[in-house]
């Protein structure tokens, strides 16, 4: 007969201990890649909201979205902004389906996107003599001013480099 010989108990233990030391090590790095692709993202997102604020407000006698019917006498509101970025428009700012005859501009986005920190895609908007808040809370996943086209994330924290996501 011929004797196998497997592995010991201190073999296996000492195999199980250095894959925790490896886990120790490289678990922290995946999570850090994780934050900074949010991070990415975030300011991706940001920087193409901000420019379809922008082609929206050229294209619409210099009326940024949110002010119902492009009137800017009246309070604007989260329900407009998005119907005018997501909806067909015509040149005053009104809104309608696709494809409607006289509604020949837009849509800008499919959707307004996620906030990629707070996973929210709401937006707070801010009247014309409304000042925008000291500190972001997370309660939305955006804060904007159309009287300004100053567009925020509402998320709270700081990258690597200890920039407010507030302030990206």
């Amino acid at each position: 007969m011929k004797a196998t010989r497997g592995f010991t108990l201190i073999e296996i233990l000492v195999v199980v201990v250095l894959l925790g030391i490896l886990a120790g090590v490289v678990l922290p790095l995946v999570a850090s890649g994780a934050i900074s692709a949010k991070e990415s993202a975030l300011a991706l997102e940001l920087q193409m909201l901000r420019r379809f604020v922008l082609i929206y407000k050229g294209q619409h006698l210099e009326v940024a979205p949110g002010y119902p019917n492009g009137d800017t006498t009246l309070a604007p509101t989260e329900q407009v902004f998005i119907d005018q970025m997501i909806l067909s428009s015509n040149a005053s700012g009104q809104t309608a389906p696709v494809g409607t005859p006289g509604f020949e501009r837009g849509p800008y986005m499919m959707k307004i996107p996620d906030n990629p920190l707070n996973n929210k895609a709401t937006i707070q908007i801010l009247g014309d003599a409304e000042n925008f808040p000291a500190n972001a809370d997370d309660s939305h996943g955006w804060v904007y001013k159309p009287a300004t086209s100053e567009l925020r994330s509402d998320s709270t924290g700081t990258d690597d480099a200890g920039k407010s996501y507030y302030d990206y």
